[in-house]
């Protein structure tokens, strides 16, 4: 169980680092990761205290899976854990399956640049959170 918080632990702290980035008004990146429609319009339009917001989020992820691991000697309560065990992937599985529009596996609008990515690396990615999750939690 290691490994598998350590690999959560890491994403969680990457995600959160290039969110800070953006919020702090860096533009690598920023152009790609938001759904668009089939002409181009952007569908969000995020400001840096939303992506400050999803940073902190990440973060908070970030420590919860280093805390699992015992990083620091302290160990979640029983309670926290069984509820942010399941809640963290829960949303990664959500956002895996999308909302049949514009992000998910099950999207409509595919061939947009965020498509594409979201197709092939963001969807895979919030899946594979959910499942290394989740094993994390039923184990």
């Amino acid at each position: 169980m290691q490994l598998l918080n350590s690999i959560l632990f890491i994403i969680f702290l990457m995600l959160a680092i290039i969110h800070f980035y953006w919020a702090l008004g860096g533009n690598w990146g920023i152009s790609s990761v938001l759904p668009t429609d089939k002409h181009g319009t952007k569908k969000l339009h995020p400001k840096k205290t939303d992506s400050a917001i999803v940073g902190c989020v990440l973060l908070i992820f970030s420590l919860f899976y280093a805390f699992n691991m015992g990083i620091s000697g302290y160990k979640f309560p029983s309670v926290l854990f069984n509820y942010f065990g399941w809640i963290i992937p829960g949303i990664f599985l959500v956002r895996a399956i999308g909302d049949f529009n514009y992000v998910g596996f099950f999207k409509k609008v595919k061939y947009t640049a965020f498509g594409k990515k979201d197709t092939y690396f963001f969807s895979p990615l919030c899946l594979l959170i959910a499942a290394i999750g989740f094993i994390i939690y039923f184990n």
